[in-house]
């Protein structure tokens, strides 16, 4: 295969989340690859953080969770460049119940990260998707985790910490992750005959910040001993846009070190 085949050139990728650990990587990665992009993320200033690439990357301050907001994004970047050939569903919240135990955890938080995590993938899809399939081209991919298709081990919390915060994998993270699996195989089938390939990816825990105990428990279940750097999942991410990907429809693209396989 022609290394030119992982190439973004001349591609217009429409990215939520992109103010994100993973998202600020992904952006630089597919600009590096040609491609323009249009950001979206919930804040501006965030969003600021991304630096000046002058034509190439269009900044929109999306809430992704409201209709309104999300159709006046699609509207923006089809007035600037035209529909997108790729839309990336990488938005994902954390309420300020997040890490409540399962017993007592608030139905206003459940609402409302699977407003964005999976709800607002149903409305990027609509707003975003849909002139794909008018057209009869472009790719959606979803960012899903390792623990919307296994159970969290809740081994490896026990003395785990972020910033200096007790951590754990709440149900609502499970819950919405999984389902944004099972919106990726609808719409692969949905769009697939229309020249649309929808597929996810799915990140092992990726270093951000955790406590040395917390990297200890998670590399000693993963059998390449180690968490996910940034650059690990956004290869993938880079592969999932490019045409390298062309004949992958439906399809998980696990990055885990191993994880899933015990």
């Amino acid at each position: 295969m022609s290394a030119n085949a992982f190439r973004l050139d001349g591609k217009t990728i429409a990215m939520t989340g992109a103010a994100g650990i993973l998202g600020q990587g992904a952006v630089a990665a597919f600009l590096d690859a040609g491609a323009r992009v249009c950001a979206l993320d919930r804040s501006a200033a965030d969003l600021a953080k991304l630096g000046d690439h002058g034509d190439r990357l269009l900044k929109i301050a999306t809430d992704v969770s409201d209709a309104a907001s999300v159709r006046a994004a699609a509207d923006r970047l089809h007035a600037h460049w035209g529909p997108a050939d790729v839309l990336f569903n990488n938005a994902a919240t954390k309420s300020e119940n997040f890490f409540a135990p399962f017993e007592e955890f608030p139905l206003a938080d459940w609402n409302e990260v699977l407003s964005v995590n999976l709800t607002g993938a149903m409305l990027c899809a609509q707003a975003f998707g849909a002139p794909m399939a008018q057209r009869g081209r472009g790719a959606i991919v979803n960012t899903l985790s390792i623990y919307g298709i296994v159970a969290p081990d809740q081994r490896i919390y026990e003395g785990s910490e972020y910033e200096g915060r007790a951590i754990n994998t709440p149900a609502i993270y499970s819950a919405s992750k999984a389902g944004l699996w099972g919106l990726t195989q609808y719409l692969a089938s949905y769009w697939g005959g229309q020249g649309v390939r929808v597929n996810a990816i799915t990140p092992g825990g990726v270093f951000s910040g955790q406590n040395e105990t917390f990297v200890r428990n998670y590399a000693q279940r993963v059998p390449l001993g180690r968490m996910a750097s940034r650059e690990d999942i956004v290869n993938g991410m880079v592969f999932l846009a490019s045409d390298a990907s062309s004949y992958l429809n439906g399809h998980n693209l696990v990055v885990d070190g191993g994880w899933t396989v015990w």
